[in-house]
């Protein structure tokens, strides 16, 4: 099996930054992409941002120009830089591993932005 370690969630006032991170370990895997999703209260999971073993990137509309996502193929870790936050970005944020053969999900963490 594989375990998501993911770290960076906290309080932060609105256009303050956060950096989230996520690193994988256990079982040997080739890795396709890692992900992040977050979910708010009352509403559905939503992607927010992903990037490919190849590096291309994929952002949801609402935080094009405010989150960057990037790995590090060494350490199998994905993280997201979060700046200019909103209170809009309030949610749990969750990492996501895909392989060959299964997807993994992180415990997620909490972001909260609030003055």
């Amino acid at each position: 099996q594989v375990q998501l370690v993911e770290s960076g969630g906290g309080l932060v006032q609105p256009g303050g930054s956060l950096r989230l991170s996520c690193a994988a370990s256990g079982s040997r895997f080739a890795m396709y992409g890692m992900a992040w999703y977050r979910e708010a209260p009352g509403k559905q999971r939503e992607l927010v941002a992903l990037i490919r073993v190849n590096g291309d990137t994929n952002y949801a509309d609402s935080v094009k120009g405010r989150f960057n996502i990037s790995k590090d193929k060494y350490k199998n870790a994905v993280y997201l830089q979060m700046d200019s936050l909103l209170p809009e970005d309030t949610a749990v944020y969750y990492c996501k591993l895909t392989t060959r053969t299964a997807d993994y999900w992180g415990q997620g963490t909490q972001v909260t932005v609030s003055s």
